[in-house]
């Protein structure tokens, strides 16, 4: 009688506690969330000129559209991050520079004078259905470089770029004034792989004339046009460093200007009806070169040695 007891309390033990011992375990607590990564960009603040109005930008939100304007959204990842790094760095040379270009604003939006700037809505016009790719391909490469500038002698560079030189880069010293770092370097464009390297500008001699007076309304030509040019003088790249036409001696910057030439890198013959201008290149021909760029990210360069060739003697700082 005790033993069957004894079963009968082991059983009613068994069926009240047992469901216990299968209750789930208790959730361990949440792991601590890691904090949001900080963006040096979004730090960076500066005052931006684009026509009359003045408005305040950082960094992170002002970049992809000045990387938008200044560079095609199809160039390799690479080149897009070495174009973001230029530009971010040229931004703050502006922004520390002791002569500011403007007394109201850090930098433009001129591409001729600081750099180009697209607004979102400009982008969407310009590349339509493409807009959503080309805008998050542009802004991954912003990111990637996020902070990241070039320094020389512990100060932002002026980074300059250009469109395309045929070869050859150019010195700042042949076309402003000497910097360290900007100058002349290998490029890899030619013909066969830049179909725009080369273009044409033709003008009568009327034109020629006209475009002339406008800009030297003193300038005397003789009366027949095979004796307008004279005298050419070059820079140690090929580019041209003087012309003389008629009484008038022309900077190459000047003569590309006064004649609407894409670089300073032309040849101009009479051919007895017109001045013909054969031109190498885009641009003034200083920093990095663009396409030069393009093609060197897609022979597999990263944009960390696409910057050290273009502006070498540098450090990349931040990152």
């Amino acid at each position: 009688m005790t033993r069957l007891w004894l079963i009968t309390l082991i059983l009613v033990a068994c069926a009240l506690f047992a469901p216990l011992l299968f209750l789930p375990a208790e959730a361990p607590p949440p792991e601590a969330t890691a904090p949001a990564a900080v963006s040096a960009d979004a730090d960076m603040h500066f005052t931006v000129l684009r026509g009359d109005s003045v408005f305040d930008a950082d960094m992170a939100g002002y970049l992809p559209g000045a990387v938008a304007a200044e560079m095609p959204a199809l160039f390799e990842t690479e080149a897009l991050k070495a174009q973001a790094v230029a530009i971010r760095s040229y931004i703050m040379s502006l922004c520390l520079s002791e002569n500011p270009r403007h007394p109201e604003a850090d930098v433009c939006t001129d591409p001729n004078c600081c750099k180009g700037w697209l607004s979102e809505s400009e982008l969407r016009e310009k590349w339509g259905d493409a807009y959503s790719a080309n805008s998050a391909k542009i802004s991954e490469a912003v990111a990637a470089t996020d902070g990241e500038y070039l320094s020389y002698g512990g100060e932002p560079i002026q980074a300059v770029f250009h469109a395309s030189s045929a070869g050859q880069t150019e010195s700042s010293a042949d076309v402003w004034s000497e910097r360290p770092y900007l100058v002349s370097v290998w490029s890899p464009e030619t013909e066969e792989n830049v179909a725009t390297l080369v273009s044409a500008v033709t003008l009568t001699p009327d034109e020629l004339r006209a475009k002339l007076l406008e800009s030297r309304p003193e300038a005397q030509l003789p009366s027949e046009p095979e004796q307008w040019l004279g005298s050419v003088e070059l820079t140690e790249t090929g580019r041209v460093a003087a012309l003389t036409v008629g009484s008038e001696r022309l900077t190459g910057t000047e003569a590309r200007s006064v004649f609407g030439l894409r670089s300073t890198d032309f040849d101009v013959e009479y051919t007895g009806g017109a001045f013909v201008f054969t031109v190498r290149g885009y641009g003034h021909g200083v920093g990095m070169s663009q396409e030069g760029a393009n093609l060197l990210a897609e022979e597999g360069y990263g944009y960390q040695s696409i910057l050290a060739h273009y502006y070498p003697g540098t450090e990349l700082v931040g990152g």
